[in-house]
């Protein structure tokens, strides 16, 4: 059984997400919170596997409840949600600790199934969605001079050209396909890469490609 919290300041919008998830035999919602502040409470009293948790709250927001859980209860898995699909507080959840993010106009099947992925321990963000956000929101170090990243952390060149695309938004069949090897083979230089950066998903793994330089964020025009 998937035991899940929902947080969210507006209760018809947290009834309606405890309505959705009901009718599944695997989750139940074992609670509901107010703010960032009663969903740390709660996560701490009620202990569930996955927190869906809103990004924007009073009190405490969601990004800041995120990285509490994820320093206190790691166990918890947050999966936040945002009105809006490209949202920069998204990427600050991400980076706290956050295992997935999902727009709140998602249906009823993509909800249901991104908690079932967040609670396996993966990334529930579309490969391209992430790095759209990332490569909009993330800003990287200060632009000294500096050579490009050869073998950051002991990557193998291999491993980088792996890191590299995963950044531009491939999923580990695209990357297959465009190094010529197999799938699992793509899956075990992703966990070797994971392992030497200190990351924990492909989230993580994509923010440190653009905070390290790695692929270059997008210009914002306006």
């Amino acid at each position: 059984m998937i035991r899940v919290l929902i947080a969210d300041d507006q209760p018809l919008v947290r009834r309606g997400l405890a309505l959705i998830l009901a009718p599944d035999p695997d989750i139940e919602v074992v609670g509901e919170a107010a703010d960032g502040a009663e969903a740390v409470a709660l996560a701490r009293r009620l202990r569930p596997d996955v927190v869906v948790m809103d990004i924007r709250m009073p009190v405490l927001d969601g990004v800041a409840a995120t990285g509490q859980l994820a320093a206190a209860r790691p166990e918890s898995r947050v999966l936040a949600l945002s009105t809006f699909d490209m949202d920069e507080y998204v990427v600050a959840a991400l980076r706290a600790g956050a295992y997935g993010f999902l727009p709140k106009d998602v249906s009823p099947e993509e909800l249901t199934a991104a908690v079932r992925t967040v609670h396996a321990g993966e990334a529930a963000v579309a490969p391209r969605l992430l790095t759209r956000l990332i490569s909009t929101y993330v800003r990287s170090a200060p632009r000294a001079p500096r050579p490009a990243p050869a073998s950051p952390a002991g990557l193998t060149p291999r491993e980088l050209e792996i890191w590299r695309l995963l950044a531009g938004g491939l999923d580990n069949a695209a990357i297959a396909a465009e190094l010529d090897i197999s799938v699992s083979t793509v899956k075990n230089h992703i966990t070797a890469v994971f392992g030497k950066l200190g990351v924990r998903d492909r989230a993580q793994a994509v923010i440190a490609a653009y905070e390290t330089g790695l692929v270059e964020p997008e210009r914002r025009s306006g």
